[in-house]
This record gives structure tokens, C-alpha cells and sequence, in this order.
């Protein structure tokens, strides 16, 4: 009995499954020949798949417009994504097709939003939700967006002290300026702190907008902000914040008649592994549900729904394609497989975070497997990845190095954040220069087409950065 690399995934795990499959032994992405990727332009190299982006976000409405009708529920959804995740211009572009709204998180975004808008990617009725810490700088920019007609542009108040500086800009305004409240959060038993840094305590927020707020003429309260960092998920914890954030809605509302937005920031998990399993649609239909009963009990009427989706949007979209070149037996049991980058520079959530990722082999699915750990070439320790979310064990087939071909791995579902992160282009560490990114969309026609972004980053512009 021959245990293959394919037979341990199929006894494992639904295989194929939506976004993988096997052809002529080689594995696709999305219906994408990785093997003709590689042969054209060679390892390593990013991957960004955009007709996924535009897959999540059609989902996730459908899921929340469905509930809303099941529900007989008289808000409106609204998709936000969340610039902070990804800003390259083909992302941007492709969530925009999708007719969605923005959330900002500095200064620099706003610049971004009037970009697209004198390409005519978006226009002055887009939903603009500003978060983040607000500087002179920020805010200026965005009393600019409102001057430019963004009359859906909503400032979200992260502090009671930033309102000092909201209302000194919003007098050079002629108008009202909307704003938000974020509430502050209890964090998740086992984290660091209590309380979230991020939005003002519950108990601050119905005296706050009743001293500072209510009576100001330059502003106009129409959205509460309710965010949880781990995400939307089926838990006592989530459930309970879900709850209070709730009342304090229905409480703010009864006094604010112009409230008319809710906004549930955190976004919904992506897949991280291939036994991954979320009910979208149970969660959803809970949240329209609570949201319904809450405002009944209250006799106040029920807000529109924004979310703010970062990684779910893009995540799902990216890979990074390595070659293997060189297999190192350390010890009796432990086998490494170096690849051909960093992965502290491609990955960086997976080091700083723990994040976990979809490791796949692109070829050798009828070889033997081999638990093992994966290594970076940089000097670092740190530069390795050697378990999955689902068993926390790496499992990769074995070769030996007779083999004319070498093994390709790929990391999937990495598009989002690793470039914010560690920044595309630039210095790295090590030096080790950032890979090409491989651009992969659809024509009018529904035909694949692909293209270099940008090629991999070369000595000369490490050189000139660094002032040789």
C-alpha cells in the first residue's frame, strides 16, 4: 500500500474544493494553471486572483439581503471595504465594480479616494467611513471630501478628546458634518488588556453625545461603530458584546433622531485551512434577527447595516508560489524545506501573529509524504512555518533530489494584509528582494488573462534606497 501525498488530502478533507483542484497532476487556483504560471514566469512570485474579490463581496450581500427579507427587516446593507487591507490600485478597482463603499483608517487614504475619483472609479455619492486616530492632517482631508459633495462621508469618533479637534475643523465647513461614536469593547478573556484602546467606554456614550454633541449645530450623529478585532463568529463572547452594543444603539437612538446607521466592523473569517467550515448564512441571519427584536423592544426603527469586510474581501484572492531548493534532514525526525524567499518578508502575519495559511504542493501529489517544516533563506530564526490551523502538523511530499523537476509549494488565501504589512518593494530584511507579482483577471469575454504588476524588486533599487 502506497500512502501518496493525494490520498492523505482526499481522506482528509473534501478535495476538490472550491478554488483547488488537480489537473493533469498539477494543482490550479480557481481554474489557474499554477504550473503555467511557473513555467512562464518562475518562483517566486506573488498571485492576485480578482474575480474573487468580486465572488465575496456578490456572497455577502446576497447572504445579508436574504436575511433582511426573511426577516421583514426595514434597514438597508451596506458592503464597506476596508482600504487598510489592500491599496493597490487593481484591488481598489475591482471592489469599486462591485458598487461598494470605503473605510479609511489616515490621512493618506483620502488622497487615494480623490485619485479614483478623478479617474471615475467612484463618485461623490460613495459611503466614505473615516476610522482611525484623526490628526490635523486627516482631518483636514476629509472636511475637503465633504467640500468635494461626499455627502455619505461619516467621521467615526475613536476618542472623546478627538472631538475638540472635529468640531474646530467642522466650523470651516459650511454644512453638517456626520459622524459616528465607536464603542469600546471588552477584549476576549485571554487577551493582554481588558478593554479595548479603540472607541469610548459604554458608559461614556449617552452623556458624552447628550453634553457635547446634541446640541452642536455643525454636527449630525448618524452612525454607531461596533467592531471586534477577532471577527464575527459564533461564540459567547461575540454574542454578549453583539448584545450590549446593542442597547446602547436603541439607547441613543430614543435620544437621537438622526441615528440611522449601525455599523458591525470586525469582518467574517476567510479559509485558512481545507476542513475550514462557517455557516455565513445562520450568522447573519442571527445578527438581522437580534438587531430586529432590539429595536422593537425599544419602539425605535431599525438602522441600516454597514460592515466593514477587509479580509474577507481580498483575502481569498492571493497566493505565493516558492520553489523548494533544498531538503535538509536536521535531525532523525525533523525534514526542512527551504524555499526560494523570506517568509517573514512574504507572509509576515504568519510570523508576527501566528496567522496560518493553506500550504499546498503544486506538484508530486503521487509521491509519498513526509511531515515537515518549512524555511526561509534569510539568517533569521524566526523565518519558518511548520504547522496548520487544522492538526497543527505540516504534512508535504517527499522527493529526492534526482528528480528532474523540484517540488513548488503555495501558500493560499494571502491576500490580504502582507503587503501593509511588510510594505511591497522597499527594504527587506536581509535584503532579500520583494517577488514579482502575477496579476490574474478575466476579459469581457470571461477568458483568463494574466500579467506582471511588477517584476521582483532589484539590487539597484535596494541600493538607491539605502543612499549607494
Amino acid at each position: 500500500m502506497r500512502n501518496n501525498y493525494f490520498d492523505l488530502i482526499n481522506q482528509s478533507y473534501r478535495f476538490p474544493q472550491e478554488g483547488f483542484d488537480l489537473k493533469d497532476g498539477y494543482l490550479s487556483f480557481h481554474g489557474v494553471s499554477l504550473k503555467a504560471l511557473i513555467d512562464k514566469y518562475g518562483t517566486p512570485f506573488k498571485l492576485m486572483y480578482l474575480p474573487r474579490i468580486g465572488e465575496q463581496i456578490r456572497k455577502a450581500r446576497d447572504l445579508f439581503n436574504k436575511a433582511i427579507k426573511n426577516n421583514q427587516y426595514k434597514g438597508q446593507y451596506h458592503y464597506c471595504y476596508c482600504t487598510k487591507c489592500c491599496h493597490f490600485a487593481h484591488v481598489l478597482k475591482s471592489t469599486l465594480k462591485e458598487n461598494v463603499n470605503l473605510e479609511t483608517s489616515s490621512s493618506f487614504d483620502i488622497d487615494l479616494i480623490i485619485k479614483l475619483l478623478h479617474e471615475g472609479e467612484l463618485t461623490n455619492k460613495t459611503t466614505i467611513v473615516h476610522n482611525g486616530y484623526k490628526t490635523d492632517e486627516y482631518l483636514h482631508k476629509i472636511i475637503h471630501l465633504n467640500e468635494l459633495g461626499f455627502q455619505n462621508s461619516i467621521l467615526v469618533l475613536d476618542s472623546m478628546n478627538e472631538l475638540n479637534r472635529v468640531k474646530r475643523f467642522a466650523q470651516t465647513f459650511n454644512g453638517k458634518l456626520k459622524i459616528g461614536i465607536r464603542i469600546a469593547i471588552d477584549e476576549e478573556p485571554q487577551s493582554a488588556y481588558y478593554t479595548s484602546r479603540l472607541g469610548i467606554r459604554p458608559s461614556e456614550i449617552i452623556p458624552f453625545y447628550n453634553d457635547h454633541i446634541k446640541e452642536d449645530p455643525n454636527l449630525l450623529l448618524q452612525m454607531v461603530h461596533f467592531f471586534i478585532d477577532s471577527g464575527i463568529k459564533d461564540s459567547v463572547y461575540y454574542w454578549g458584546e453583539f448584545q450590549k452594543a446593542l442597547k446602547i444603539f436603541t439607547s441613543l437612538k430614543v435620544l437621537c433622531p438622526s441615528l440611522q446607521a449601525l455599523n458591525l466592523g470586525g469582518g467574517f473569517p476567510i479559509r485558512n485551512n481545507l476542513g475550514f467550515e462557517y455557516d455565513y448564512a445562520y450568522i447573519i441571519n442571527e445578527m438581522i434577527s437580534n438587531i430586529k427584536k432590539s429595536c422593537l423592544e425599544s419602539n425605535v426603527e431599525e438602522p441600516d447595516i454597514y460592515t466593514e469586510f477587509g479580509k474577507y474581501t481580498v483575502g481569498e484572492s492571493g497566493a505565493i508560489i516558492f520553489q523548494v531548493l533544498e531538503q535538509k534532514h536536521q535531525n532523525d525526525r525533523e525534514v526542512w524545506y527551504m524555499v526560494d524567499n523570506s517568509l517573514m518578508n512574504t507572509i509576515p502575519d504568519a510570523w508576527s501573529i501566528l496567522e496560518k495559511f493553506i500550504l499546498l504542493p503544486i506538484n508530486k501529489w503521487n509521491n509519498e509524504y513526509t511531515k515537515v517544516n518549512i524555511g526561509g533563506i534569510s539568517c533569521d530564526h524566526s523565518d519558518y512555518y511548520n504547522s496548520e490551523d487544522f492538526n497543527q502538523q505540516l504534512f508535504l511530499p517527499e522527493f529526492s533530489d534526482s528528480e528532474a523537476e523540484p517540488l513548488f509549494v503555495g501558500f493560499f488565501h494571502t491576500g490580504a494584509y502582507q503587503d501593509s504589512i511588510s510594505g511591497y518593494g522597499g527594504i527587506k530584511h536581509c535584503l532579500i528582494p520583494a517577488p514579482k507579482l502575477i496579476v490574474v483577471d478575466k476579459d469581457k469575454h470571461g477568458n483568463l488573462t494574466d500579467y506582471v504588476y511588477r517584476k521582483e524588486q532589484t539590487v539597484e533599487e535596494m541600493l538607491q534606497i539605502l543612499g549607494y
